[in-house]
């Protein structure tokens, strides 16, 4: 397509979403999140992008019209927050976050894009749940095709982690090619390990005072490195990333290695843990390098208590990953910029979609919507030409 579709991104986050789209060569025009540390890393990385702080729940027609004036928009994207439907949670009903999932549908009413995608975890489909997504969806527009809620899994697309979302597609069937699930699991990839992933990733790094250090390090010097490994080492799409960012990785250093210090008795343990077991403490799992990294969890922000998430133990140091090690594992490439604090940047990649999982869903879209112009285009050259 000469002309980039244009994309919308609901509780944008720090850009995973967002940068599946990009990567599949769509232009995010705007981007909305209520939490400004989690979407400072959206400013940082999509400097061309609206990115704007903001509570979807109280964003009217008129709030999105001085947003986005006349713009037509082909595609909203957003995970609506996880945590009242999450089955790591207490599942509260009365969570406020619960009544985002139908400002979602509310502002997709509004925007009238050809297509969106929202994603959620798996617990969405729970009993107690799911009716909540039902009535929801029903409020949609019903010119949308709206397939059944469908579980991917990001393995299956070629992501070093075992991780289960939802995902719900709607689109104007008038100009799209009919999607079927099939479709989505046609797109799936080889899997990739965790070796794969991170083998050429720093040893971790002191961690620095200086607020503007997101602690760079020069690669691991490992000889050839695996084919994910040198995608996540290539430069960003046209007009994305920070020009720190690009200027380090030309010069081969990544950001997101600050070490996280232990004592010797919890290193002794996790020495002692072997790959693919569980450390009885802390409850975190040990890598195998031939193996699948765990779901990657975010952890709660200063208003639910501040909470760190369990981080999974590397494969051989006695150690947990580092930043820049979970974001090779959720499909983030090097270029990509999270916070100086490690508790922020691991909320920012836990909570986030896999760009890896998004790039494959919008190409699918991308195409489908390909095939039907095309159609359109020869059935008019047809009646042209009797």
């Amino acid at each position: 397509m000469e002309k980039k579709l244009k994309i919308v991104d609901l509780f944008c986050g720090c850009g995973g979403f967002g940068l599946g789209a990009k990567q599949a060569e769509f232009d995010v025009v705007a981007a909305v999140d209520i939490d400004t540390t989690l979407q400072s890393a959206y400013r940082l990385n999509f400097p061309k992008t609206r990115v704007l702080n903001g509570d979807l729940s109280k964003m009217d027609k008129d709030a999105w019209h001085l947003i986005l004036g006349d713009e037509k928009i082909d595609g909203v994207i957003g995970g609506p927050p996880c945590q009242g439907y999450s089955r790591m949670g207490k599942g509260d009903v009365n969570d406020p976050r619960r009544s985002l999932l139908y400002h979602f549908f509310r502002t997709i009413n509004i925007i009238q894009p050809s297509f969106f995608v929202m994603e959620n975890v798996e617990g969405l489909l729970d009993e107690g749940n799911i009716e909540e997504l039902q009535k929801a969806i029903a409020t949609a527009d019903r010119k949308y095709t709206i397939l059944p809620p469908i579980i991917l899994d990001a393995s299956k697309y070629g992501v070093p982690t075992k991780r289960k979302r939802v995902v719900v597609i709607g689109y104007v069937a008038q100009i799209f090619e009919k999607i079927t699930e099939d479709d989505l699991i046609a797109a799936q990839q080889p899997s990739v390990t965790v070796k794969d992933a991170i083998q050429d990733i720093p040893e971790p790094v002191p961690q620095s005072k200086d607020k503007g250090n997101l602690g760079w390090s020069k690669y691991r010097e490992i000889g050839s490195v695996s084919s994910y490994a040198a995608k996540m080492r290539s430069a960003p799409p046209e007009n994305m990333g920070s020009p720190e960012a690009i200027e380090m990785l030309a010069r081969g250093y990544t950001s997101g290695n600050f070490e996280t210090i232990h004592t010797d008795l919890v290193k002794q343990r996790y020495e002692a843990t072997k790959p693919g077991e569980v450390d009885k403490v802390s409850r975190a799992k040990k890598l195998a390098w031939n193996g699948l990294c765990p779901t990657l969890r975010a952890g709660t922000g200063v208003d639910k208590g501040s909470h760190q998430a369990v981080r999974p133990l590397h494969p051989e140091a006695a150690r947990v990953i580092t930043v820049r090690e979970a974001a090779r594992l959720q499909g983030f490439p090097d270029w990509f910029c999270f916070h100086s604090a490690k508790w922020h940047s691991f909320r920012m990649i836990g909570n986030s979609v896999s760009p890896i999982v998004s790039e494959a869903i919008l190409k699918l879209l991308q195409k489908k919507l390909s095939i039907k112009s095309h159609q359109k285009i020869e059935r008019s050259a047809r009646k042209r030409n009797g």
